[in-house]
């Protein structure tokens, strides 16, 4: 006999923010989850919210799909060599972050770069995610960078062993894209989805890369098309813009000024839809807990736009760009959500206008698959109202 599903239900909520920028705010206060997965939203009123293993109050705040940070670079378990940190995650966690797609594992001290060692590490770091998810984040990880000496049989044996991610095109010795887009389309025949550095080079060992080799690729994602650090000149991300039907990912690690130009450039062509977010850290600036929340604030306040769709930016763009099972309220969809309402004494007259004047929100509580992972958080400002577990 089956067990019966663990029953999540989340009420008085204040505001639901879908992740769709097409319907960005559901006309609902409640939210069922079964086995951690969504099953329906709506009024309480109309909904049988009774059983339930787990009841959250929501006291009245706003509710989004749980934040995805597109591009990491993680090395193992909860630590980064990079910046010597511990916990780094876990704290990004308390940032509204849910799930965490890594770009490559290029901090690995000696990270091998013959093609019998780098397919290893790939797997590798792909299996260890899968098996431990420090404080219940989902991390997609295992994405090796190409090198020179790479075959179709390597990408099929990569697909074969789980690996879904390419490390971005152009931190190992492959640096032209003739030899770039054969490797990118290898990816692609087996389902290895694919992003490229764009910009001027970041660690030692990487280079320029313009846009001319990002459209002569041809990647899914133009990883950091702000730069990461620096940015290319404005001439080439409208050329981007106008070009690619890529992702255009931003990133907080990278040029400011660059991501606003993005935004106002991708709105122009309509193509606010192809927008997604990610740190790009822990890299040389750092770690940044609360990286994904600022870009959707800064987006918002200088790009102008409503911050319901640069919401959209942190969840649900990057859930249709990268094919997540994640990042919408949908039926069937990951119940991963974030909780949060407007910080303490901010200006505006509610979270969407106070984050549209650059302020950041108050993150209450995390869920991850049903089950809450994290309460108030230790990171953002203190929420006007908290959501309480009944």
């Amino acid at each position: 006999m089956s067990e019966a599903p663990q029953k999540l239900v989340i009420r008085n909520i204040g505001l639901m923010l879908s992740g769709k920028m097409e319907n960005p705010i559901f006309e609902a206060d409640c939210i069922i989850a079964l086995d951690g997965k969504i099953a329906e939203w709506g009024r309480e009123k109309d909904m049988d919210i009774s059983g339930a293993d787990t009841e959250i109050d929501a006291m009245g705040v706003t509710l989004a799909p749980g934040l995805i940070d597109s591009h990491i670079h993680p090395v193992v378990g909860d630590y980064t060599p990079r910046q010597q940190q511990l916990h780094w995650i876990d704290s990004t966690l308390h940032g509204g972050v849910t799930t965490l797609i890594s770009a490559g594992e290029v901090h690995m001290p000696g990270r091998p770069k013959d093609v019998v060692g780098l397919k290893a590490m790939a797997i590798a770091a792909q299996r260890w995610y899968e098996n431990f998810r420090p404080s219940g984040m989902k991390v997609h990880a295992g994405a090796p960078v190409i090198e020179h000496g790479m075959v179709e049989e390597d990408f099929k044996d990569l697909a074969a062993a789980g690996v879904t991610l390419l490390g971005e095109v152009g931190l190992g010795t492959v640096k032209d894209g003739k030899t770039a887009q054969q490797m990118v389309g290898w990816a692609r025949k087996y389902g290895i989805q694919s992003t490229i550095h764009t910009g001027g080079p970041s660690i030692p060992g990487s280079g320029l890369i313009d846009a001319d080799m990002v459209m002569e690729t041809g990647t899914d994602v133009i990883g950091h098309i702000n730069g990461g650090h620096s940015a290319l000149p404005d001439d080439q991300i409208i050329c981007l813009c106008e070009s690619c039907k890529a992702a255009f990912e931003i990133v907080h690690n990278g040029n400011e000024r660059a991501a606003v130009l993005t935004v106002n450039t991708a709105r122009e062509l309509g193509k606010l839809d192809q927008v997604i977010l990610g740190t790009d850290g822990p890299a040389g600036s750092g770690v940044q807990p609360l990286g994904i929340l600022r870009m959707i604030s800064m987006l918002s306040a200088f790009g102008n736009v409503p911050a319901e769709i640069a919401f959209c930016f942190g969840n649900g763009n990057t859930s249709r760009q990268r094919k997540l099972d994640t990042g919408l309220i949908e039926k069937g969809k990951c119940a991963d959500f974030v909780l949060m309402d407007q910080a303490q004494h901010a200006p505006g007259k509610n979270i969407l206008e106070s984050v549209q004047l650059g302020n950041l929100p108050g993150v209450g509580m995390t869920v991850i698959d049903g089950v809450v992972r994290s309460e108030r958080s230790r990171n953002t400002p203190p929420a006007n109202r908290l959501p309480q577990i009944v």
